[in-house]
C-alpha cells in the first residue's frame, strides 16, 4: 500500500480517510442510475442527459458549454434550455464551478482511477503540457461549433460519450475512454482533467466566484506530510492557502480550478483542511491573521 495516507490512517480511521471520496462516488453513481433508469426500467426520474435533462419533468439542467456551442453554431436557445442554464449557473454559483468534475462527470472515475494506478506502480515521468491548454481547447470548441454550424466537439467529447455509451451501450467508444485513461496513466499525471478538457475550463470559469470553498483554516498545524498534494487534482491551488501566510494569503482556496473533491479533508492526519464560506478568509498582518489578532 502506497505511504499517502497511512498517518491519516491511524490518526482518523478508515471511513474518515476515505468519507468524502466515497461520499463523491455515491453522488456520481446515482447520476448515472438516475439517468439509466428510465431506458433500462421505465422509471423515468430524470430524462435526457449531461447536455440537458429533466427532473420529474420540472426541474430542467443545461450544461453550459453545450448551449455556448449551439449559439455559437447559431441555433436559438429555447425557453427550457434558458431555464436550465439559469437553474446551473445558480447552482454553481454556491457550490462551486468544477464540482462538476469531482462529484457528477463519469470521466473522473476514470482519471481517478489512472491517477491511484500511477501512484500504485511509481511512474513518475510526466509530459508538459500547461494548464492554460485546457482554455485553448475550450475556445477551440466554440470556434468548431461556429465553423462546421454543429455541435461537433459532443461527437468526441470523452464526458458524452462515456454517458451516451454507460446508457445505450459504449461500442467504438470504449476507445476514446481507454485513450483518456492510458494518457493519464502513462503520458501525463492528471493529463485530461486538469490540462486538456473543455467542460472543466467552462465551469472554472463559471464557478469563479462561488461561495462554498475549502480553506486551510488551521494551516499553522500542518506536518509538511505532502499527502494534500499527492491526492489533489489540482495541486497548485493549495500552496497559497497552505503556505502563503508569509505572503499576506489567506487559508481559503480561491482558485477556480479547486474541483471541490475534498480529497484534501479526508486525507490530512492533522484536520488542517475544512469546508466553509469564500467570505472567511482573514488575511495575515506580519505573519499573523487578523481573525487571531481579534
Amino acid at each position: 500500500m502506497s505511504a499517502i495516507g497511512i498517518e491519516a490512517l491511524q490518526t482518523k480511521g478508515w471511513w474518515a480517510t476515505h468519507r468524502w471520496l466515497l461520499l463523491r462516488r455515491v453522488s456520481q453513481l446515482t447520476v448515472m442510475v438516475l439517468f439509466m433508469a428510465g431506458p433500462w426500467l421505465g422509471v423515468w426520474l430524470v430524462k435526457g442527459n449531461l447536455n440537458h435533462s429533466r427532473t420529474l419533468d420540472m426541474l430542467p439542467m443545461t450544461d453550459p458549454l453545450v448551449l455556448l456551442q449551439s449559439l455559437a453554431a447559431g441555433h436559438s436557445a429555447e425557453r427550457n434550455a434558458l431555464l436550465g442554464l439559469a437553474v446551473v449557473l445558480l447552482l454553481y454559483l454556491i457550490i462551486g464551478g468544477r464540482a462538476y468534475c469531482a462529484w457528477v462527470c463519469p470521466v473522473n472515475v476514470v482519471t481517478d482511477a489512472a491517477a491511484w494506478l500511477r501512484r500504485r506502480i511509481g511512474i513518475k515521468g510526466s509530459a508538459h503540457i500547461p494548464r492554460r491548454a485546457r482554455y485553448w481547447l475550450l475556445g477551440m470548441t466554440l470556434a468548431l461549433a461556429a465553423i462546421t454550424g454543429s455541435i461537433a466537439w459532443e461527437l468526441v467529447n470523452p464526458v458524452s460519450m462515456l454517458h451516451r455509451g454507460l446508457v445505450f451501450g459504449m461500442g467504438a467508444g470504449w476507445m476514446v475512454i481507454l485513450a483518456v485513461f492510458l494518457f493519464d496513466l502513462f503520458v501525463m499525471n492528471r493529463g485530461w482533467c486538469g490540462h486538456l478538457c473543455p467542460v472543466g475550463a467552462c465551469y472554472s470559469l463559471i464557478g469563479r466566484l462561488s461561495l462554498l470553498r475549502v480553506s486551510a483554516s488551521h494551516r499553522d498545524s500542518c506536518n509538511n506530510c505532502m499527502d494534500c498534494f499527492a491526492v489533489c487534482p489540482e495541486p497548485q491551488v493549495l500552496r497559497l492557502p497552505l503556505k502563503g501566510a508569509s505572503k499576506g494569503a489567506g487559508p481559503v482556496v480561491t482558485s477556480p480550478n479547486c474541483t471541490n473533491c475534498l480529497r484534501c479533508i479526508d486525507i490530512c492526519s492533522k484536520d488542517v483542511f475544512s469546508l466553509g464560506s469564500r467570505f472567511n478568509n482573514p488575511v495575515p498582518m506580519n505573519g499573523v491573521s487578523v481573525a487571531a489578532q481579534k
